[in-house]
């Protein structure tokens, strides 16, 4: 029996399938398109789609554990429904999926909502299911870094509240310990449910300060203005993004994205190592890797 990863070319999803190749799980990435990038040896590709029942329904077959994972979309939802249901038709009974912090919180913002559905359901139906909701990925801003380094600004709105911005290899390799965890335990576990967060909570002040040392140079806060993050990303993509990346934003300057009591320690604890720091990514970033 295998481990099958949805969402297997992208950013965590990529990230998982080498985690769990290195550790000799025998790994299903399910895609789309074949051929799209190389896995690691070992690890089978399987072409698929989420709203495709029969390609899933074979997907599901032979699988013990399944990574759920599904990009912002219109139909996400149902894509991620429609999997938990085949999955509970194969009598799959280890589930990871990757939610979002606060997903029972901000209550107006499309993909959040559609994300606390989702575990609304691992709940209703008592899934024996690891629910990971992440914060703001600090990769998020490769998108800006360009901005940053050319006019010594950070653009994005993220605030005063504060946000616990979380690195993608945290995520990651939180998934893959969960991942592992399921798999190998001689039953279904409980539930559980785990706020994935950064060290620390940032302002866009702070965010910004940290571009300053990691840069040499001077960079200033952007300032929170929504109306123009929104016109800005509708530029080179859909309008119902935009405007559902803007609710998130106004939603982060309200209340910002914290983890609950002891998250970090719990976090640091699977990890077995600190989470890494903002100004590490920033570092890292500034010097090109």
């Amino acid at each position: 029996m295998s481990i099958l990863v949805t969402g297997a070319t992208g950013t965590i999803g990529s990230l998982v399938v080498q985690g769990l190749a290195a550790s000799g799980a025998q790994v299903k990435a399910l895609v789309r398109t074949p051929g799209k990038q190389p896995f690691p040896a070992g690890v089978t590709e399987v072409v698929g789609d989420l709203t495709d029942v029969a390609s899933m329904r074979a997907a599901l077959s032979s699988v013990r554990t399944l990574f759920l994972l599904n990009a912002v979309t219109p139909d996400e939802v149902t894509q991620a429904l429609v999997a938990l249901n085949l999955a509970r038709e194969a009598g799959i009974e280890r589930v990871v999926y990757l939610s979002v912090i606060h997903a029972d919180r901000y209550t107006n913002v499309p993909h959040f909502t559609g994300k606390h559905t989702v575990e609304r359901m691992i709940e209703s139906l008592d899934i024996a299911a690891t629910v990971l909701r992440p914060a703001y990925f600090m990769q998020n801003d490769l998108t800006i870094q360009q901005v940053i380094r050319d006019y010594g600004v950070y653009p994005m709105p993220i605030g005063a509240a504060g946000v616990a911005m979380v690195h993608t290899r945290d995520i990651a390799d939180i998934a893959v310990a969960e991942l592992l965890r399921r798999d190998r335990a001689p039953a279904a576990l409980p539930r559980i449910t785990l706020d994935l967060v950064g060290p620390q909570a940032l302002t866009g002040g702070e965010a910004a300060r940290i571009w300053s040392q990691a840069l040499g140079r001077d960079v200033t806060y952007g300032g929170s203005d929504l109306d123009a993050f929104e016109k800005q990303l509708a530029s080179f993509g859909p309008g119902w993004l935009a405007y559902d990346m803007r609710l998130m934003m106004a939603r982060i300057q309200e209340i910002g994205m914290h983890g609950e009591a002891g998250a970090i320690d719990r976090l640091q604890g699977i990890l077995g190592r600190p989470l890494r720091t903002y100004a590490e990514f920033a570092s890292e970033t500034a010097k090109g890797g």
